[in-house]
């Protein structure tokens, strides 16, 4: 087998005649969604593969979907004769306009061979001469394809070397995304040896020196390595130092570095292209002269070989010199390079006659951290998830370092001012454009189609018009932002059963759970309260429903969260996690405390309706049949109906009660969400109940404790034991249970396993599904319901709340926080039905 090369991420375009065997070729080498068809695309927009006439609109139709293709980051196969310079340079157009590499694989395997192929097909009765004519344009093309922009060409001369041809596909150069660190990440080192080698020493590296004493590499003891940001010359004392050392921690697998725009500057001087001695590279120059040929080329080639940005740590880490928006990482083209390199500008100059630059960092929206330099700055500032570690060591400011993953920053200041700035420094708000406070929320945050990368789940769209229902709840009904932090997601019942008299049963949970590969589960009862969500500051808090809104009145909330507070303090868990605040998760009852206004409009009107209408529509059919009418039947009918109804009218009194003040409330709460720099997603289920009965030690009068029971979904004695648990709770008036993986947040073989599953008992359904749900009809008819859209939704929220959790403690702006948050209201308001 002959090894093609090509880029993972690329446009390719197959080259040849008409019966050069490019579609047989496609088929065996690429996968069959990978590959666009130019008949094809005649076929669908004419429904002739072989109409000519149709080509413009097939080729407008193929280009569509190769850039959604690469847009969504998967290599592309062009199937098409590309014979001609202008059909090629759509090609590269294209790949360009998304900027992935161009790549033409051209199957030249002679015109006799093309020839003879069409004839033997009759949908291809064109006659010779085509042929011919198409392969005197290959042999024209051949040549040029290099110089026409595709930037890697292979071509097979014969049928069998297209045969032995394999396409091997090569990650991009910036693709480092199995390299996980730690790593420390230097900012612009201009030539400041003496601070970059103290920078070094601070941060744990041993220093080694070649045999004149110059520093020669540098490695950590625990295995960290250095990410150079760029601009390691021009300017300073010892640029040749500089890259002496950075080039042999880089040989020596101990750094990474990325270009700047002054080693970009530097190759095209060493290559003795007309560029502008300035800005330092005369130091620089002056400095390489005195060394040997030898170490100037090896400076040329090293420069020169590095690649403008880097994608590490499975994309979670994005380093390029001047910065990189979101839309190019992890792509290849000039405008990537030129944006890794110089960034951008606004077109405009300052009074200093230097170009603005764009505040490309302010409008960030990526799951990636984006740590960069170029922009000299007095100060280290988060603007949104990036970081720029340009502090102007050359100017006498500091030489910067991040830590990864540990997000810490250390610093060592500048010895001297060795190069004048242009422009004064200025703190890194001025030097990233607009200014944006930490908790300003803009509309534009979150109006429209968005994306939200997670960290669980990776981006997570929310549609347009969800996103607008839930900009008229936040806006108008729920708590300010900064009291919201997180919101629970919804909880998808489990499978429906076919068991008599059933429409949930835990038979489902268990089976569910074994299959997904979740062994241990923790079956929890539930309360029947409603979903709450407490937020303790110690100056203050919140407590509010999943969709954001408060439960009491201002005075009672002050109150419930004192109490809590002080049941916190007083089971020691504050000073356990090392935190003056904590998030958590609960169930506040009675239910009437939130739907009071439900159950006297809708459950208790239908209960007293029923039970005021049935009886008397039952006297009067008794005292017909007395008169010899045949209603026996209807009369039966009525007579079960007022007993689903008094079933129904004492299904839902059990979940009401009055209160006064706190007297009769009581918080069930279940999980810890996060506190000071730590969620606990983590931590299995068992430790999360366990603070919750510490809490109720604390102060049983308000908290109330969560039954549970741990189940091995392989032990079938176990598995029984859940479901008697489950039937004693059900049959005691208790809503049902909750079953969810012990180990708490899982990840199974696709993915993001359900958090929970809700097990519901028959009495509390007959209040979510009417009276009479349970009569044989409507059971059959309810059973058909489908859970799709719902464990879709649940499994999407919880990701997103995860995200926010994740950046709260990260302590993040505002604006970020309430992005995921904001994501999870609107989901709620896609088409779900909401008795599920």
């Amino acid at each position: 087998m002959t090894d093609l090369h090509l880029p993972a991420l690329s446009l390719v375009a197959l080259v040849g005649v008409s019966g050069s065997g490019k579609s047989t070729f496609a088929a065996r080498a690429f996968e069959p969604h990978e590959v666009l068809s130019s008949d094809a695309c005649r076929a669908l927009v004419s429904g002739d593969e072989n109409d000519q006439s149709a080509t413009r609109d097939a080729f407008d139709v193929l280009g569509y979907i190769a850039g959604k293709r690469l847009d969504r980051g998967l290599l592309t196969v062009v199937d098409a004769t590309s014979l001609t310079k202008d059909a090629r340079a759509q090609i590269v157009t294209l790949a360009r306009q998304h900027d992935v590499l161009p790549v033409a694989i051209v199957l030249d395997v002679g015109e006799k061979l093309a020839i003879d192929r069409n004839r033997e097909r009759p949908d291809r009765q064109f006659g010779d001469g085509v042929v011919r004519r198409h392969q005197a344009q290959l042999r024209r093309s051949l040549k040029g394809l290099g110089r026409e922009g595709f930037r890697v060409v292979h071509v097979l001369r014969s049928q069998v070397e297209v045969d032995a041809a394999r396409i091997v596909r090569d990650p991009l150069r910036s693709d480092l995304r199995d390299q996980h660190g730690p790593f420390d990440i230097v900012g612009d080192v201009h030539g400041c040896l003496p601070e970059l080698l103290e920078l070094l020493d601070l941060l744990g590296y041993q220093v080694t020196r070649g045999a004149t004493g110059r520093a020669v590499d540098a490695q950590h003891p625990q295995g960290r390595r250095v990410v150079f940001v760029g601009d390691l010359v021009d300017r300073g004392p010892d640029s040749v130092g500089v890259l002496r050392l950075a080039m042999g921690m880089h040989a020596a697998g101990h750094a990474l570095a990325v270009p700047g725009n002054h080693e970009a500057k530097l190759v095209r001087a060493l290559r003795g292209r007309d560029v502008k001695v300035s800005h330092g590279l005369e130091t620089t120059l002056e400095q390489l002269a005195a060394e040997p040929e030898e170490f100037r080329t090896e400076v040329l080639e090293w420069c020169d070989g590095l690649v403008a940005h880097l994608q590490l740590d499975a994309g979670r880490l994005v380093v390029a010199h001047a910065g990189l928006k979101e839309a190019y990482h992890g792509r290849a083209s000039g405008r990537v390079r030129s944006f890794a390199l110089y960034g951008d500008t606004t077109g405009e100059t300052d009074e200093y006659g230097l170009p603005v630059r764009y505040p490309w960092a302010t409008e960030y929206r990526g799951a990636a951290l984006v740590v960069y330099g170029h922009t000299p700055t007095t100060e280290l500032e988060w603007v949104n998830n990036t970081i720029c570690l340009d502090t102007g060591a050359v100017f006498g400011g500091a030489l910067s370092a991040l830590r990864y993953p540990e997000k810490e920053s250390v610093q060592v200041p500048a010895r001297a001012t060795y190069y004048e700035p242009a422009r004064p420094l200025g703190p890194a708000r001025a030097a990233s454009g607009e200014e944006r406070l930490d908790d300003e929320l803009r509309l534009d945050d979150v109006l429209g189609r968005r994306h939200v990368e997670t960290a669980h789940m990776g981006r997570i769209a929310i549609p347009e018009q969800s996103a607008a229902g839930a900009l008229e709840v936040m806006s108008r009904f729920a708590l300010h932002p900064r009291e919201v932090p997180y919101l629970p997601p919804t909880m998808s019942p489990v499978a429906t059963s076919t068991r008599d008299g059933y429409l949930e049963h835990p038979a489902q949970a268990f089976s569910q759970y074994a299959a997904w590969g979740v062994r241990e589960v923790v079956c929890e009862e539930k309360h029947m309260g409603s979903r709450a969500v407490v937020y303790l500051r110690a100056d203050g808090g919140s407590i509010y429903t999943r969709t954001g809104r408060a439960f009491l009145p201002a005075p009672l909330t002050t109150q419930l969260l004192d109490r809590l507070r002080a049941a916190v303090d007083k089971a020691g868990l504050f000073d356990e996690v090392g935190s003056d605040w904590l998030l958590l998760d609960a169930e506040l009852l009675p239910w009437s405390l939130k739907a009071d206004g439900l159950l006297r409009e809708q459950y208790a009107a239908v209960g007293a309706a029923g039970r005021l209408a049935l009886p008397a529509a039952v006297d009067v059919l008794e005292a017909a049949a007395q008169r010899g009418l045949d209603v026996a039947d209807l009369t039966t009918r009525l007579r079960d109906q007022a007993q689903d109804v008094a079933a129904y009218d004492e299904a839902w009194r059990r979940y009401a009660w009055p209160t006064d003040g706190l007297e009769g409330v009581h918080v069930a709460p279940f999980q810890v969400l996060a506190a000071q720099g730590a969620t606990f997603e983590d931590r299995d289920h068992l430790w999360h109940l366990g603070i919750a009965d510490r809490l109720a030690d604390a102060d049983p009068g308000l908290v109330r404790r969560t039954r549970r029971l741990v189940v091995d979904t392989r032990d079938d004695d176990r598995v029984a034991e859940g479901i008697a648990w489950w039937q004693a709770l059900v049959d005691a008036g208790g809503e049902g249970m909750v079953v969810k993986p012990l180990a708490n947040c899982v990840r199974g073989t696709k993915g993001l396993v359900q958090p929970g599953l809700k097990v519901r008992g028959p009495e509390y359904l007959r209040i979510i599904y009417g009276p009479g749900y349970l009569r044989p009809a409507n059971l059959a008819r309810l059973r058909e319901r489908n859970l799709s859209r719902k464990r879709s939704a649940a499994l999407r929220e919880y990701a997103l709340g995860l995200e926010s959790l994740r950046r709260l403690v990260a302590g993040e702006p505002l604006w970020r926080v309430h992005e995921p948050v904001f994501a999870v209201l609107a989901l709620e308001s896609e088409p779900v039905d909401l008795r599920l």
